[in-house]
């Protein structure tokens, strides 16, 4: 007896008489077909949609392109030859559909289109991290990523100060929400203040708050290091901070207390501090800017965070998670990433980091016209010209190999035996070797 095919959900909508025609075929190749009209479709689940395209959805496609995005599946159009003809119809049936099938059905095509798009969900589905991940969860599989997320989950139990380095844009706040989502304070508040965000004459008020003054009028203030108590507080820009309240925090990380503004009262907090910076503190200390007393406070525990271009591996991943999380922004299905784009970010340096690439990714989701992002989508450089000029192994020794020649016939222009010594070659070789690169 012959095993039939494992079972795959099929989803039509509105079927037509074509559509009724091939589901006997499509039933013995393992499809089980649900019918449902195209407001209804989203209380399906299925592994592939299939919807014939009518003038009407041609004309006015919104209707279309908001039960595709709702559904979660992917879809195949179906259309006449004649349909592929009218204006726009095939950026739009590019843009929002996996494929299409033009009539009259071949169904052997079709149950290879199928099966191609069955087999990519379940793929997607399996590879895809979910896109609203909490914002303390570090997403990356590369060997930088793999060994923070070891070393703070060693820091996380500790109560000892924790100074987070990294460059602009590398995610230092969301190390710092990992810790503290891990450690015992993680029910209790999180409170975070970027120090170069306010302006500093009012940044005194923000920390430690103010009292009620009797003659000024103003209420009582708590400040963010009050309300933390019990908790964690982060101050990110940390080197931004001026002398004086450099001296504040380092009171107050020795003592353990704290004074309101125009108050001779100090009151005992309980928070564990977290700072951090994308400058170098030490220099900063040397050039006379930062406290050596405060940043022996602050750097009792160090993360150093990678740049996203050290963490090979992880900008693919990255750039599909903000592809899903920012096609619901700007209201359009989530795009892959051409070849073209994906090199173009690959050698792309990444000033910005994680920043960067979550903003190109937003343009590029903005601007691309067909299913997939391209590198211009996203502002990069197409890398044909890039690879180009990279070349082979080869090509890099043979330019290495002349520029040595030159650099020495320089100095010894006069003296080929001493330019051949110079380069650890006999003189015929030296002699081979101008005549390789025909260089006189």
């Amino acid at each position: 007896m012959l095993a039939t095919p494992s079972s795959r959900r099929l989803l039509v909508i509105d079927p037509h008489k074509e559509c009724h025609n091939i589901m006997p075929e499509l039933q013995s190749l393992g499809w089980e077909m649900e019918f449902a009209s195209l407001a209804t479709a989203n209380d399906h689940s299925c592994d592939v949609g299939l919807i014939r395209l009518e003038p009407l959805h041609l004309i006015r496609p919104e209707a279309v392109k908001e039960m595709i995005r709702l559904s979660g599946i992917e879809w195949i159009a179906v259309v006449s030859p004649d349909d592929l003809a009218i204006s726009n119809v095939g950026n739009f049936v590019c843009e929002w559909f996996y494929d299409f099938h033009t009539l009259p059905f071949d169904v052997q095509r079709l149950a290879v289109t199928l099966g191609r798009t069955s087999g990519m969900v379940h793929l997607r589905t399996q590879s895809a991290p979910p896109v609203n991940i909490p914002d303390h969860q570090l997403l990356g599989e590369s060997h930088a990523m793999q060994d923070l997320r070891t070393l703070l989950g060693k820091y996380a139990s500790a109560e000892s100060p924790v100074l987070i380095e990294g460059e602009t844009g590398t995610g230092k706040k969301r190390v710092a929400l990992t810790l503290h989502h891990q450690s015992r304070r993680h029910d209790q508040p999180f409170v975070a203040i970027n120090c170069a965000v306010v302006p500093q004459h009012l940044l005194e008020t923000q920390l430690f708050g103010h009292d009620a003054g009797p003659f000024s009028g103003l209420a009582r203030k708590i400040g963010l290091i009050e309300a933390a108590n019990g908790g964690t507080l982060f101050l990110d820009e940390i080197d931004e901070l001026t002398p004086e309240l450099q001296s504040s925090l380092w009171r107050f990380l020795l003592e353990k207390q704290i004074w309101r503004v125009g108050s001779n009262h100090p009151i005992p907090i309980d928070v564990r501090v977290l700072a951090a910076t994308s400058a170098d503190l030490e220099a900063e200390i040397n050039n006379g800017r930062f406290r050596a007393d405060l940043y022996y406070r602050l750097n009792v525990l160090q993360v150093k965070v990678a740049p996203l271009r050290d963490r090979h591996g992880d900008l693919e991943i990255l750039a599909n998670h903000f592809s899903r999380f920012y096609s619901l922004e700007v209201g359009r299905r989530p795009r892959t990433f051409s070849k073209d784009a994906l090199m173009a970010m690959g050698i792309h340096d990444w000033p910005g980091n994680v920043r960067e690439l979550a903003n190109r990714v937003r343009q590029g989701l903005a601007q691309a016209q067909g299913r997939q992002i391209e590198a211009a989508d996203l502002g990069l450089a197409c890398t044909q010209q890039s690879t180009e000029s990279i070349g082979t192994l080869a090509d890099y020794k043979d330019r290495a190999e002349r520029q040595a020649l030159c650099d020495v016939l320089h100095r010894y222009s006069r003296n080929l035996s001493m330019a051949a010594k110079v380069l650890g070659v006999s003189r015929p070789t030296f002699y081979r070797l101008l005549h390789k690169h025909q260089i006189r």
